[in-house]
């Protein structure tokens, strides 16, 4: 049955060249985000699937009451704004469910995990062979809790920037001064998350929790 309720939706530019973020003023998903590579891995994702009808499209990414949508090739942002604005309004005015079971569900997404036992034990060796080639931060301060610290900075601080420009930031480890960060959406590949990796995040982790905090730097999830 369709939402009988009108639905609007606006585009909005991100500092990501490559990516434009659809806004809704309902809320899509509560807690959490989602991110698909390819339409393999949007299977349990009517919309994200369809979307990847589109040429040209290269991630769709969902949290809140926003899509961000990544191209690639020479398309022009002018050529298709309105018309996947109108695709995604026409989409959930349909009444048709956004996801298909739990989006956050691996088993609905193909890739998301691997049971080679010999490709995940070359995955750790080389982590391993990483890990000893960092030296020892001088005089280092590790704070109690410091994963918690740095996930409540990066939550207040940093998390509605990111938001606001279309994407997400994870905490994802912390090892011996190096904060690892996980970009999604449009700061995925944006050319100015370096930028504000080093200059902003790093910065700012470096003057709440003195003497902890050697780096910040994006990895893959």
């Amino acid at each position: 049955m369709n939402n009988t309720r009108p639905i609007n939706i606006y585009a909005e530019l991100t500092p990501n060249p490559n990516s434009i973020k659809f806004v809704a003023d309902i809320m899509l998903l509560e807690g959490g985000v989602v991110e698909y590579m390819n339409k393999a891995e949007a299977i349990n994702c009517p919309l994200a699937f369809q979307l990847y009808d589109f040429s040209s499209i290269d991630k769709v990414f969902i949290t809140s009451n926003f899509v961000t949508i990544t191209k690639v090739g020479d398309i022009d942002w002018f050529e298709i704004t309105n018309i996947l604005r109108e695709f995604i309004r026409g989409f959930l005015m349909s009444g048709e469910a956004l996801f298909v079971g739990s989006p956050f569900d691996p088993d609905h997404i193909p890739g998301k995990k691997n049971d080679n036992p010999e490709i995940n034990e070359n995955k750790t060796t080389k982590a391993v062979e990483a890990k000893k080639e960092v030296a020892p931060l001088a005089d280092l301060v590790v704070h109690p809790d410091i994963d918690k610290k740095i996930m409540d900075l990066l939550d207040e601080y940093v998390r509605p920037a990111v938001e606001g420009d279309g994407g997400a930031i994870h905490f994802k480890s912390y090892d011996n001064g190096t904060v690892n960060v996980v970009l999604k959406g449009a700061c995925s590949g944006c050319p100015s998350s370096t930028v504000t990796l080093k200059s902003g995040i790093e910065n700012m982790l470096k003057q709440m929790l003195p003497g902890s905090i050697r780096e910040v730097v994006a990895i893959s999830e």
